[in-house]
């Protein structure tokens, strides 16, 4: 894998999950206690031995940013190894990022100056365990200019991914982005549909030549899903590498948290009795960056009429539960929640306080909010979106940043959380 560069796309706006995209980018948005999106496919790296990582930034990327620097300056430049933020830097023209392919082409220079074979670009926003040097060999024994990491999906989700036709030599024939009806049909064996995971590998040769010829067409949106896939196939030889999942369950598991039902989805997988997502496996392991905390605290024990305590859920370090009630729920670090209050079934980010006598449920409160006693979160939706929060099609409460009025009206509150917190 030294031969290999990576090149991890993490500058999108992430407009699907705003309001928690409203002051930091996608891949930096917490997860599952202690994590941010963008540490599953950053351990990936790690664990499948790449140690040559760009990660290329636009949108809102301050604490991504900050996250990076602090939690993952764990390789030796001395060894040629890095993870490099790349913001952009206009060295093409004077357009900020037009489109994925867009954003690999501004940074062409950056990736010929470390000399690499071959290229893999990488989206910073999903969750599975893959082990990349496998697609590699598949992309060697195959010859391929071009390798699309793919996974089988039932047909009827077609329409949520680039679908794949492929030959039986493994080489792809057609492509196409999300289609439709019967386009969408042409595409299914049995049922299923060989779905784009949104993973390329390069030869780093045939990345340059296809990323200036693509800069080069006034018609394109410089995507490669869109534009770059459909247009190579004849002039390339272009293979495909089914995923092999590292998750070790039943099912694989990939999962792309582009929307806040799909975010939510994957948190609750995590605090099952046996996970779907498995963070524990000590053979596939996901870092992060470890905030110093005290260990979570749970009181009141003694009182029959308040205890504090947590039932199928995740809470992490610095959390006091005081004579509250959790269950089935994700707690991020610096979380405490006040006698006589229930949290069921919700994701709390980091520093949030819920007051006394509160009852949240199946809500996502974002990080430093100051939930007031007495309130109720999920209970009653309509008055929910009366009060401003985001309310999905699932039923799922949003509470964003300056809902209840704290996190914006201290200035020293706010600039510690986008310090700290992000």
């Amino acid at each position: 894998m030294q031969r290999v560069l990576t090149v991890l796309l993490a500058g999108g706006a992430g407009e699907r999950l705003n309001p928690l995209t409203r002051d930091r980018a996608k891949p930096a948005v917490p997860f599952g206690g202690v994590y941010r999106i963008i540490d599953v496919t950053l351990s990936n790296c790690i664990n499948s031995g790449l140690r040559k990582i760009f990660i290329l930034t636009q949108y809102k990327a301050l604490s991504l940013n900050r996250h990076i620097r602090f939690g993952w300056n764990i390789l030796s430049r001395e060894l040629g190894e890095f993870i490099e933020i790349l913001p952009p830097m206009k060295r093409m023209g004077e357009s900020w990022y037009l489109g994925t392919a867009d954003a690999v082409y501004q940074n062409i220079y950056s990736i010929l100056e470390e000399g690499p074979d071959h290229v893999l670009i990488l989206a910073g926003d999903h969750i599975y365990k893959m082990d990349y040097a496998e697609m590699l060999e598949d992309h060697l024994q195959t010859g391929a200019d071009v390798t699309v990491g793919t996974i089988r999906e039932p047909a009827e989700e077609a329409y949520r991914f680039g679908v794949l036709k492929i030959a039986p030599d493994s080489r792809i024939v057609d492509f196409i982005e999300k289609p439709h009806g019967r386009v969408a049909a042409a595409f299914s064996d049995q049922g299923f549909i060989h779905a784009s995971m949104g993973i390329y590998l390069f030869k780093t040769s045939a990345l340059i030549e296809i990323l200036r010829r693509d800069a080069e067409d006034k018609n394109s949106n410089h995507d490669f899903g869109h534009n770059i896939l459909p247009a190579i196939l004849k002039d390339y030889r272009v293979c495909h590498s089914p995923f092999v999942d590292k998750n070790r369950r039943e099912q694989p598991y990939w999962e792309d948290v582009g929307t806040l039902d799909t975010f939510y989805a994957a948190n609750m997988d995590l605090v099952s009795v046996s996970p779907v997502f498995n963070l524990y496996d000590t053979d596939w392991p996901i870092r992060t960056l470890q905030e110093q905390y005290p260990p979570a605290k749970f009181v009141f024990a003694q009182e029959g009429n308040r205890m504090g305590v947590a039932l199928d859920s995740i809470i992490s370090n610095g959390c006091i539960v005081s004579g509250g009630r959790v269950v089935q729920s994700v707690l991020s670090p610096g979380v405490r929640i006040n006698s006589y209050s229930e949290v069921h079934c919700s994701i709390l980010f980091t520093g949030v306080e819920v007051g006394r006598h509160c009852r949240l449920r199946r809500c996502i409160i974002d990080r430093g909010i100051q939930i007031p006693p007495n309130t109720q979160v999920g209970y009653d939706l309509d008055k929910d979106r009366e009060r401003g929060f985001t309310v999905t099609d699932s039923g799922i409460v949003v509470v964003g940043r300056g809902s209840f009025g704290t996190d914006e009206e201290s200035p020293e509150l706010m600039a510690e959380g986008v310090e700290r917190f992000g």
